[in-house]
């Protein structure tokens, strides 16, 4: 007889069950975080794209934004935005917002961008103030030939936005081409370069 009652627990079976309960405890956080890292890596990877759109394809969905109020461009007042103005021309659309940490990370290449002829960057602000939206673009440059002010987001949903900054290239036809989630980052210059030539390729 090893003394122990038919209910009592052995102590080294209680010690071997409690790592076993820390586990239990960490594996929903641990998914979590597993989860995370993927969803990171493919939105910084060198390959935004593989982020889903169901608007690839398609034309640009139909708007019309009013302009920046006050703001200017060359001295003259920057125009809205709205659907017929995404014709004609390789398109880059931006959906920014002064708030937006990472908008101010990205604006650097948007400016870079904007001095390219063969294209026309043009920019919607997200949810955010007339004031600190000229704020942003007198600290930082206008890069837009136009800018179209979305308030409460109406427009954004229709371009299947999930946050701020997203960025659309689209074609001279109308269609949209390519979408990058996040900011664009220096590194993923040449990547986004190869994008705007496959847009502006016929057909």
């Amino acid at each position: 007889m090893n003394g122990l009652s038919p209910t009592t627990t052995a102590p080294d079976t209680l010690e071997g069950a409690k790592p076993r309960l820390r586990l239990l405890h960490l594996l929903p956080a641990l998914v979590f975080l597993a989860l995370a890292i993927v969803f990171l890596i493919r939105l910084y990877s060198g390959d935004p794209s593989k982020v889903p759109s169901a608007l690839i394809g398609r034309p640009a969905p139909s708007f019309a934004l009013e302009p920046l109020a006050g703001a200017s461009q060359n001295g003259q007042p920057l125009p809205g935005l709205a659907s017929d103005d995404l014709k004609g021309k390789l398109t880059v659309v931006n959906v920014w917002a002064s708030w937006c940490a990472p908008c101010r990370q990205e604006h650097p290449v948007l400016m870079e961008l904007a001095k390219d002829s063969s294209l026309r960057v043009v920019g919607i602000n997200y949810k955010d103030t007339p004031e600190n939206a000229r704020r942003f673009l007198g600290a930082f440059g206008n890069p837009f030939a136009a800018v179209g002010v979305d308030p409460g987001g109406r427009a954004a949903i229709d371009w299947g936005v999930y946050g701020v900054p997203e960025t659309f290239v689209v074609g001279p036809d109308g269609t949209i081409r390519y979408k990058h989630i996040g900011p664009i980052l220096p590194e993923q210059m040449l990547w986004f370069r190869q994008q705007l030539r496959k847009a502006a390729a016929p057909g």
